[in-house]
């Protein structure tokens, strides 16, 4: 388990610096995850101890949420003041996803010819 979370870390790590070096505006963590999965996806896959970590740790993600949380009710006043650019910014972000993810599926759907004819 140990050898794995070094993994999982080095990988975030890698994401950081090349983020911060870079100057990219992506976050170093999202970058690390993409570094992962080319990884993973040359190397056939995860191997036996990488899969039962990051399954333990999918189990567990709740807890994560909690320092999110903590930092919402400690700032609750500046939500109170932010509510109505708060309560915009979550409706259009999701109309945007719903418009990208129908416009993707629209993109990746191929139309079945009628019966009868070959496509």
């Amino acid at each position: 388990m140990l050898s794995a979370l070094t993994q999982l870390l080095i990988f975030q790590l890698a994401g950081e610096v090349i983020a911060r070096g870079l100057n990219l505006p992506l976050p170093g963590p999202v970058l690390g995850m993409l570094l992962l999965f080319l990884a993973l996806a040359i190397r056939g896959g995860p191997g036996h101890e990488l899969q039962t970590t990051s399954q333990n740790l999918l189990q567990h993600l709740s807890l994560l949420f909690v320092p999110a949380g903590t930092g919402i009710m400690v700032h609750l006043h500046r939500v109170a003041d932010e509510w109505v650019a708060l309560l915009l910014s979550l409706l259009v972000s999701t109309f945007a996803t719903l418009v990208v993810t129908a416009l993707a599926m629209k993109l990746c759907q191929h139309p079945t010819p009628p019966q009868g004819e070959t496509p």
